[in-house]
């Protein structure tokens, strides 16, 4: 935000808008969040149902194995494509509206940032520069404002300042860009190693207490203890 202090009370009251660098940050969360918490809960069920389908249709010997590495090219090549691969179709939208998200913050800052450059220039330079009352500039000596935000008051050094927030809103939009591509390639990764992961109703673990056997010495007491049995 950029304050507006030292000027008179209606100058004041204006300001340039509040930068979208919170909002952007609060949107790729959300996202970031509906991508990869519902993975870390959802694989292992997801691979349960998977088995148990395969179990059925396929044989062990013809079972076509989930190839992490063709999920890594695909989403690469396009992004979502490597959700599609792992089946995990309800991720696909979310892909597109974290890419959605960043290109409207990219183009939201840019413009402002493209608008407040020019209105800087126009104060800075053009206005402080003496035309000659001659033709053509003999009606209009000063050149027409590029812009609204040159004809609303705003100083050279608060443009400045608002031209460089949207410059580094702009440049922080793209590396948020590059993230979040990174994250659905990842995931992608990851979904298509958990792919295959084989977890079936054989898999259990048992507690049962545990006696001796006959013959066992009992000189220095009855021995005893919890037998731990895990089968898989």
């Amino acid at each position: 935000m950029i304050k507006a202090s030292g000027y008179s009370s209606n100058y004041q009251a204006q300001s340039l808008p509040v930068s979208l660098s919170r909002k952007a940050c609060g949107l790729y969360l959300v996202l970031v969040l509906l991508l990869i918490l519902p993975g870390l809960t959802g694989n292992t069920l997801y691979a349960q149902d998977t088995t148990a389908i395969k179990n059925k249709v396929e044989t062990n010997d013809l079972k076509k194995q989930h190839s992490p590495h063709k999920a890594t090219i695909y989403a690469m090549v396009l992004p979502g494509s490597g959700q599609i691969y792992n089946r995990k179709y309800w991720k696909v939208p979310i892909v597109y509206a974290g890419f959605a998200t960043c290109i409207y913050f990219i183009s939201t800052n840019s413009k402002i940032y493209r608008e407040l450059n020019d209105a800087y220039q126009y104060e800075s330079v053009t206005k402080k520069i003496e035309y000659p009352p001659i033709w053509p500039n003999l009606f209009h000596p000063i050149p027409d404002p590029p812009n609204d935000w040159a004809t609303k008051g705003y100083t050279e050094a608060q443009l400045k300042e608002g031209r460089d927030e949207f410059r580094r809103n702009l440049e922080v939009s793209y590396i948020f860009t590059g993230v979040w591509y990174i994250l659905t390639v990842v995931d992608a990764v990851v979904d298509a190693h958990f792919f295959d992961y084989d977890i079936s109703d054989d898999l259990s673990l048992q507690v049962k207490p545990w006696v001796p056997v006959l013959g066992t010495s009992t000189a220095f007491g009855v021995p005893s203890g919890v037998n731990l049995t895990l089968r898989f």
